[in-house]
């Protein structure tokens, strides 16, 4: 199951992922927003309050740059969200972080770009190893 949600920015490239994942048949809860103003922290919180609760396995937030909602994020315990512009930094998101959460932004990549990274970030699994270190490395600064 995944969570996915957008501020008012990145509505119409969740509409367009939102079709996206109907064709490739993914189960998925839609945490808002409606097209209204929606301040992209609320969003964050809703997505991965789904993730944090193990209702889902992993988000899709989408904001106008990504930034602002990807920071969010990753103020929640359990979250590592990244923010992907292309096919590489979503790929190895996933294979070396372990990434739970993907962030993009609705007004710096179009839907065909979108696509390409949603697809590369849901079909890719972590590789572990050594990378594992480092990840709970990353886990470990939440407590600082």
């Amino acid at each position: 199951m995944l969570a996915i949600g957008s501020d008012h920015a990145g509505y119409s490239l969740k509409c367009e992922v939102i079709k996206f994942l109907d064709e490739l048949g993914e189960n998925y809860i839609d945490c808002g927003c409606d097209g209204e103003r929606a301040d992209y922290p609320d969003i964050a919180e809703k997505v991965c309050g789904k993730i944090t609760a193990g209702e889902c396995e992993k988000g899709i937030l989408i904001c106008g740059t990504g930034i602002g909602i990807s920071m969010s994020a990753n103020k929640i315990k359990g979250i590592r969200a990244a923010l992907c512009q292309d096919y590489y930094t979503a790929k190895y998101t996933r294979l070396h972080n372990d990434a739970n959460v993907l962030c993009m932004g609705g007004r710096v990549i179009g839907a065909g770009t979108a696509e390409e990274i949603v697809r590369v970030f849901l079909s890719t699994e972590f590789e572990g190893g050594r990378h594992a270190a480092r990840v709970e490395k990353i886990m470990k600064l939440e407590n600082k």
